[in-house]
């Protein structure tokens, strides 16, 4: 079983783990530092277990309030998927705008006109 140094509030710990966790427990107590760093500075040396409950003390009171916003915010999804979902509206959009009409009107006049005069020359 791996054993971890870490530091907390600057002082060392020696800690073991699950191979492969070693990740995991440093983030953790890089977590519980910076809530015992503070801690230090304002109230200087502190007894290492006064230092670690009151740091333990505030990460749980983040937690818990991470854990009631998540709450919330799932009571708030499942009120909107359960209310009923707007009913469909028709929506028709136009395949061909409608000044393509016009414009293809143009093109068959000049295309008409211009084979007109093609076939007056053909005939001079």
């Amino acid at each position: 079983m791996p054993e971890i140094e870490v530091l907390i509030g600057g002082r060392p710990f020696v800690v073991s783990c699950q191979p492969g966790e070693e990740h995991f427990l440093r983030a953790a107590a890089q977590m519980l530092d910076a809530e015992a760093q503070p801690l230090i500075a304002a109230m200087g040396r502190v007894p290492e277990p006064k230092m670690l409950l009151m740091a333990g003390l505030m990460l749980a009171d983040k937690t818990a309030a991470g854990e009631d916003e998540l709450r919330q915010l799932r009571a708030r999804v499942a009120e909107l998927e359960a209310r009923p979902a707007p009913p469909a509206q028709r929506v028709e959009v136009p395949v061909v705008p409608p000044q393509i009409f016009e414009t293809l009107a143009e093109i068959a006049a000049r295309a008409e006109a211009l084979a007109d005069r093609t076939e007056e020359r053909a005939r001079a």
